[in-house]
C-alpha cells in the first residue's frame, strides 16, 4: 500500500498529540505494526517522532532509501549525534514500545539515548491507532468487500467427504488468489495463529489457550487453535473465519455453514446471534460506552434461555467484539468493565456465537465502522446458515 505524505503527517500529529499530553520530548517506534502506521512500510530499525516537526527514521536494512530524515545506523548509539546534527536535542522524556520490547532491550534505547525518563507508549499508540483516518477506512472497506466476495464462493470449496483440514486449505488458497496477504497480525507476545479457524462439530468447544472468541483442539498441541483434521460429518455445523488481510488493515467476518440440516435449537440461537448484533450495531454510535454493548448482549442471551452456551461452554471468551485494523485485535473491546467509549471512524469486529452441544457453534461476525447515529456493517456475505451439502 502506497501511502501520501499527508496521511503520515496526520498520523504523526495524532501521535505528538499524545506525546504532548505525556509531557515527554518524543517517542521512539520500534514494533512492525507501528513502523507500519507511522512510516507506512516496515524496516529493521526506529521512526523517532519529536513532540514537534516530522519523523526521523533511523535503519538498518533493507537497503535503497534515500528519503529525507531517512539514515542509515549500525548502532542506536548513533541517533544522538544524528539529532544534534539536526538541532534537535535528545528526548529526556522518551515514550517506549515497553509493553512490546524486552527488558534488554529497554535497558539499551535507555542507555543509547541517553534518556532520563522512558513511560510506556503501547498503550497511546493503540490508541491513536484506534480512531481511523479517511484513508484507513478506505483501506478497510477494501479488505471487506474482498473478504465478503472469498465467504460468498465457500460453497463451491466444499466436496462430500472431507476432513476439516482439507477444506480449510481450499478456503484459504481461494482467499490467497483473491489477493489475501496471508499474514494475520496479532496484539499480544502468546497471541498466535495461522490464517484464522475452521470450527467443525464439538471442535469449536474445545479450549485454546488463546484469547480468541472460540477455540478448536488444532492439528497439533504445536498449535492448539483452529481446525482438528476430523472429517466433516451430517448435523455438524462448520463456523468459518478465516483471515481478512486484503490490503494491510484486516476486515473480520464469520460465517456459519452445515453440512445437512441442524437441529432447531441450532437454527434458532442462530437468529439470536444475529439479533445480538443488530441490536448492537444500533447502540453502538459515537459516544456509547464498550461495557454497555457487552452486557447487552448477555442480556438478549439471557432473555431467549442461550446463556449457558454463549460464548462457549466450559471456557467462554470474555468479550463479544473488538477494533480491528493493523492487528486483529485493536482497541477498544466489547466487554465487561470496558469504560473506552466509542469514538466516530472506529472500526469495530462483533461477533456473538453460540455452541449448540452435539452440532457445533453457530453464529456470525461482521465488520463496522462507527458513526454518529450507530454502526454501519461493511461486510456483506449472506448471514443464514448455508447447507453445504445442497
Amino acid at each position: 500500500m502506497q501511502i501520501s505524505q499527508s496521511e503520515l503527517q496526520t498520523r504523526w500529529q495524532k501521535i505528538q498529540q499524545k506525546i504532548k499530553a505525556e509531557q515527554a520530548d518524543g517517542c521512539l517506534i520500534s514494533t512492525n505494526v507501528n513502523l507500519l502506521y507511522a512510516l507506512g512500510r516496515v524496516i529493521n530499525g526506529y521512526a523517532y517522532l519529536p513532540a514537534e516537526g516530522d519523523a526521523l527514521v533511523f535503519i538498518r536494512r533493507p537497503e535503497g532509501f534515500s528519503e529525507n530524515n531517512y539514515f542509515y545506523i549500525s548502532r542506536l548509539e548513533q541517533a544522538v549525534d544524528i539529532l544534534k546534527e539536526k538541532g534537535i536535542a535528545p528526548p529526556q522524556k522518551l515514550l517506549v514500545e515497553s509493553g512490546e520490547m524486552t527488558h534488554e532491550d529497554w535497558l539499551r534505547v535507555q542507555k543509547a539515548l541517553q534518556a532520563q525518563e522512558m513511560r510506556n507508549a503501547t498503550t497511546l499508540l493503540r490508541q491513536v491507532r484506534s480512531i481511523k483516518t479517511p484513508y484507513e477506512i478506505e483501506q478497510v472497506r477494501e479488505s471487506a468487500r474482498l473478504q465478503s466476495l472469498a465467504y460468498t464462493q465457500i460453497p463451491t470449496l466444499y466436496r462430500s467427504g472431507m476432513t476439516d483440514h482439507e477444506f480449510s486449505v481450499e478456503i484459504e488458497r481461494n482467499a490467497r488468489l483473491l489477493g489475501n496477504l496471508g499474514i494475520f497480525r496479532i496484539f499480544g507476545q502468546s497471541m498466535e495463529i495461522f490464517m484464522g479457524s475452521v470450527l467443525a462439530g464439538e471442535n469449536a468447544a474445545a479450549p485454546s489457550p488463546y484469547d480468541f472468541a472460540l477455540g478448536g483442539a488444532g492439528m497439533s498441541s504445536v498449535l492448539p487453535i483452529g481446525h482438528s483434521g476430523k472429517p466433516l460429518q451430517q448435523g455438524n455445523s462448520v463456523m468459518v473465519d478465516v483471515n481478512g488481510n486484503y490490503t494491510g488493515y484486516i476486515s473480520d467476518l464469520t460465517r456459519t455453514f452445515s453440512i445437512g440440516k441442524l437441529p432447531k435449537e441450532a437454527y434458532f440461537a442462530h437468529d439470536v446471534a444475529i439479533e445480538i448484533q443488530n441490536r448492537l450495531a444500533e447502540m453502538g454510535k459515537a459516544g456509547a460506552v464498550c461495557e454497555d454493548l457487552y452486557l447487552e448482549s448477555l442480556r438478549i442471551a439471557d432473555r431467549h434461555g442461550l446463556s449457558n452456551c454463549f460464548m462457549g461452554l466450559s471456557q467462554k471468551a470474555k468479550f463479544v467484539g473488538h477494533g480491528i485494523g493493523l492487528v486483529i485485535n485493536e482497541l477498544p473491546v466489547l466487554a465487561n468493565k470496558a469504560k473506552d467509549v466509542l469514538q466516530e471512524n472506529m472500526t469495530i469486529a462483533v461477533e456473538p456465537k453460540f455452541i449448540i452441544n452435539g452440532v457445533g457453534a453457530v453464529g456470525v461476525e461482521d465488520t463496522f465502522i462507527v458513526h454518529k447515529n450507530g454502526m454501519e456493517r461493511i461486510t456483506s456475505s449472506p448471514q443464514e446458515i448455508i447447507d453445504l451439502e445442497k
